[in-house]
């Protein structure tokens, strides 16, 4: 586009009760953003904690809300990250119209300069892209892996069990290899910091809402990919990302329910029932496997505590037991 024609692009952020960390992420991407043609949407995610006036408080004291450059939207139940990030996707321009491309930025991370400018670009040269993910690193400076593969039968043998010889006879269903160095072309990108052209939205649809945390953006890339969509990992798009602030993920002492509820979705909405079967049956061996090896060795399973019976009892219909942590939904993303 011309310079007399900027890019319209919406940045989105999702609050559920983290509206000071919310707040630290809307200003280091307002800073990121382009002076001309950018808004940004803040949705409280049915907070109920107060946040909401403390966002729209800090929005109009810092003269934020001028000519409609942040907007504050308030969604009346939390139907976790896809349903809230949905309410933005469809909100559109404080004038009305359709940006050409959305960014959805999680309320835990935070933009390095030029990470919005560099996902704009690189989708501005490759007009099929209809997807692109930044490098994710932690405050401590740790890369978090945000480009993978799809899930799959033999993906979620691998995974489980976790085992050397294993990992190298099916490593071209790893889901999660090693990062590239360089814009490279992926199945999937992590949603804590996610360009999505709103061409693409137009034709395949926004977040599935039956998610309500884990395997959304999954699901929209594997959509995107069936329409023939590219999605790209752009490592030059760096964002730092502090993780499980709103969801409470390090405090877990159980996976709760809606984990292995979206897992399950995700599998029967794109393979069928019997994949999803035999995909969870891959899973429950690998973790055999990987049970063994640690009781062999002394070593400590990386699973949750009672992730395998869960798993076995969620497959069954059961449905894994609810523990305290993990009752309340929140929105925010993170990788187990």
């Amino acid at each position: 586009m011309s310079d007399a024609t900027p890019i319209r692009l919406l940045v989105i952020v999702l609050n559920y009760r983290t509206a000071q960390m919310t707040l630290r992420a809307a200003k280091a991407a307002l800073a990121d953003m382009p002076d001309r043609g950018a808004e940004m949407i803040i949705i409280d995610n049915a907070s109920h904690d107060g946040s909401a006036e403390v966002l729209q408080s800090a929005i109009t004291d810092r003269g934020w809300d001028a000519g409609g450059r942040v907007r504050l939207i308030l969604s009346d139940h939390n139907g976790g990250f896809g349903a809230g990030n949905n309410l933005g996707l469809h909100a559109g321009m404080s004038d009305g119209s359709t940006p050409d491309f959305f960014y959805i930025l999680n309320s835990d991370a935070f933009t390095d300069r030029g990470c919005i400018g560099a996902l704009l670009a690189h989708l501005n040269a490759h007009p099929k892209a209809g997807i692109a993910g930044s490098h994710v690193r932690g405050d401590d400076d740790v890369a978090h892996c945000t480009a993978f593969r799809f899930p799959s039968i033999a993906g979620e043998f691998e995974g489980a069990a976790r085992t050397g010889f294993i990992s190298k006879m099916l490593h071209r269903a790893v889901v999660a290899p090693p990062l590239p160095q360089t814009a490279t072309r992926v199945d999937w990108v992590a949603g804590a910091s996610m360009l999505l052209r709103a061409e693409m939205l137009a034709d395949i649809g926004t977040f599935d809402e039956t998610f309500f945390l884990y395997f959304e953006e999954t699901d929209l890339c594997k959509r995107a990919a069936r329409a023939d969509w590219e999605c790209w990992y752009v490592p030059q798009a760096c964002v730092v990302h502090i993780g499980s602030v709103s969801t409470g993920m390090k405090e877990w002492q159980r996976m709760p329910r809606y984990w292995f509820a979206s897992r399950r979705h995700y599998f029967v909405k794109n393979h069928g029932r019997v994949y999803a079967a035999l995909a969870w049956a891959a899973r429950l061996a690998g973790g055999m496997i990987h049970q063994l090896r640690c009781a062999i060795s002394g070593r400590k399973p990386q699973d949750p505590p009672h992730f395998q019976r869960d798993l076995l009892r969620h497959g069954l219909g059961v449905g894994p037991a609810e523990t305290v942590g993990t009752t309340t939904r929140h929105e925010t993303k993170d990788r187990p």
